[in-house]
């Protein structure tokens, strides 16, 4: 409905198309309007994002940092035992 009244509005102000455009070049004439309201709407968006404050992203990024690095002890550490116990074994085996 409200589109409807959208181009009743348009055609009474003149803006209404005159003539058909095909398919494909109709689309590239409406790129230039649809890429200005898609900048609009990703403004209006980003005005109603909920933005960290400085304090929480450091928090976070050394938790980030911490557990990462425990992580790669760990798994450094799993790793050296594994590779030990299998290089023993296949010691063990050989002989």
């Amino acid at each position: 409905m409200s589109q409807a009244a959208k181009l009743n509005k348009d055609e009474a102000n003149g803006a209404g198309v005159p003539f058909s455009v095909p398919g494909p070049v109709s689309k590239l004439a409406q790129q230039p309007k649809r890429l200005r309201e898609f900048l609009h709407d990703v403004r209006v968006e980003m005005r109603l994002v909920n933005w960290p404050s400085r304090q929480d992203v450091i928090s976070t990024t050394i938790v980030v940092v911490v557990t990462v690095a425990f992580f790669g002890i760990f798994f450094f550490m799993t790793d050296r035992v594994f590779s030990g116990a299998v290089g023993w074994l296949i010691h063990y085996v050989k002989h």
